[in-house]
């Protein structure tokens, strides 16, 4: 009459104080990646399909592990991360009783901070009887920057030692973390407050976390959220009791802006609509053995003129770097400062099969760089290993846009909405390159048993509509998603004013 199935999976893992993070006799780095829960224009209730691609793009660059940022997440996705071998810190609150400041605004989000004295014993009470027999999670974060931990005060002993003792109650299996913030201000690694930690966590500030695990080396330490720069990757790689990092963010995500008009968050290694940027291929030659090579121009971009989030706070240099992955800069002989990221001992980089010349991959993994005056044609990068050619990589100038190209990384979904493909359409010249400047809007169609349930782009200040069936190009590209009603065959088409049209086939399975 009623019956429930628990799938589980069977496995030992621990974090160790000299050596860092075992699992199943094996020890190794945790290469993590932060998520948000929605998925750009599908917005929170994703289909889980849309997950399932979305973890297999974080895989491809040697991501073995989520932190959900900063709630419990879709019980669906742990499903996922169980299958496919993810593992997983477990993280829920971003507030306890304190609440926090937005970016742009000096008054305190009426968020959960207002109810958490009332409901934090039903919700990680909740939260861990559901979450407990999923093999992926390895770890529990009680809270991401947490403001009620600060000096001279003893309201964080008070509200975290219950908390904690709770989790332990509920799982005596998993270690617990708080995702702490500026450590050495709020004076946590001094006053004792550190040491109730099952695992030290830390966002950023790497040096200072791997100078606090010298002065206590009991400690077992993880890096909680991280920037993705060489500085951060040396002092996980070279230190073994650090267990592992977490960047910030895997994809990018609607809300927390830098300020109108733009209206999500650009940190991600990949776009919302899942392409890979740049900084990814930099991941990839750091988490990663199979020979990769890949090719970027550095550009710089103003900041925007912003109040600070918080008084005082450094907003950065006015122009910083931004890398884009084209070699069509207009203006002939500008000198291009060209970033190569590999694996392999050392590249070679070429402009029209000329010789620019060899870098040998650097002590610290800092990316290989190049002074490039621009000239049109073909930027080539070809990685070597023992002197034999392992891998290339090529740019090539693109020419005036000439028609729209849809490609999708799949030919078939499943009908109904659990699963969805994206229909990318690019904005291509003549030969097929991506036309990097153009900006169309590209209209799609579609015949057949589906329907397309929202349009995007990368493009972070675009306000068109998701719930819509065309979409201005963002870099020369944007998608359609689509979803099957039942089993068949589709046919989407684009279209646009003055290019070639294109059209996919997609087999819906039933």
């Amino acid at each position: 009459m009623d019956t429930q199935t628990t799938s589980f999976g069977i496995r030992e893992f621990h974090f160790d104080p000299a050596t860092g993070f075992w699992l199943n006799g094996k020890n190794f780095k945790l290469f993590g990646c932060c998520l948000h829960q929605d998925a750009g224009a599908l917005g929170i209730a994703a289909p889980i399909g849309v997950w399932k691609q979305r973890l297999e793009e974080l895989r491809s660059i040697g991501c073995n592990a989520i932190r959900t940022s900063h709630n419990p997440p879709d019980p669906a996705f742990l499903d996922l991360c169980d299958r496919m071998g993810f593992l997983v810190m477990d993280e829920m609150f971003d507030v306890w009783t304190v609440g926090k400041t937005p970016l742009l605004s000096r008054q305190t989000l009426n968020d959960y901070h207002l109810y958490y004295r009332d409901w934090w014993r039903a919700d990680v009470t909740n939260t861990v009887l559901r979450d407990r027999n999923h093999p992926c999670v390895i770890l529990y974060s009680a809270g991401n920057e947490i403001h009620d931990i600060r000096a001279n005060s003893d309201l964080g002993f008070q509200i975290f030692r219950p908390l904690r003792d709770l989790y332990h109650q509920l799982d005596p299996t998993r270690p617990v973390t708080l995702a702490l913030l500026r450590p050495n201000q709020t004076g946590v690694y001094k006053n004792g407050f550190a040491d109730l930690l099952d695992v030290v966590g830390q966002n950023y500030r790497e040096n200072e976390l791997v100078a606090a695990h010298a002065e206590h080396p009991q400690w077992k330490i993880i890096g909680t959220e991280n920037h993705l720069d060489p500085e951060a990757w040396d002092y996980l790689r070279d230190t073994p009791a650090y267990s592992g990092q977490f960047i910030w963010t895997g994809f990018d995500y609607l809300g927390e802006s830098i300020g109108w008009p733009t209206v999500g968050s650009g940190s991600g290694l990949f776009d919302r609509t899942g392409l890979a940027k740049p900084q990814a291929y930099q991941a990839q030659s750091w988490w990663t053995h199979k020979p990769m090579v890949y090719v970027a121009r550095v550009v710089a971009v103003p900041r925007l003129d912003l109040p600070p989030a918080e008084l005082g706070m450094d907003m950065g240099p006015r122009i910083r770097s931004r890398l884009v992955s084209d070699w069509t800069e207009r203006v002939a002989g500008r000198m291009e400062r060209v970033q190569v990221f590999t694996n392999c001992q050392n590249v070679e980089l070429l402009l029209d099969n000329k010789s620019l010349g060899v870098q040998d991959r650097s002590a610290d993994d800092e990316p290989l760089e190049w002074n490039v005056p621009f000239a049109a044609g073909t930027l080539k990068a070809v990685a070597r290993n023992e002197g034999k050619v392992a891998v290339t990589y090529e740019l090539r100038t693109a020419g005036p846009a000439a028609a729209v190209k849809l490609v999708t990384d799949r030919n078939a979904i499943r009908a109904g909405d659990d699963d969805a493909i994206y229909i990318r359409a690019r904005v291509v010249d003549k030969d097929g390159t991506v036309v990097p400047d153009a900006n169309n809007l590209i209209a799609f169609t579609l015949n057949g048993p589906g329907k397309i349930v929202a349009v995007d782009s990368a493009d972070n200040t675009c306000h068109d509509p998701f719930r819509a069936s065309q979409r201005h190009a963002y870099q020369g590209q944007c998608v359609a998603i689509v979803e099957g009603t039942s089993a068949g065959k589709i046919v989407v088409n684009s279209t646009a004013n003055g290019l070639s049209p294109s059209r996919a086939t997609i087999q819906i399975n039933p």
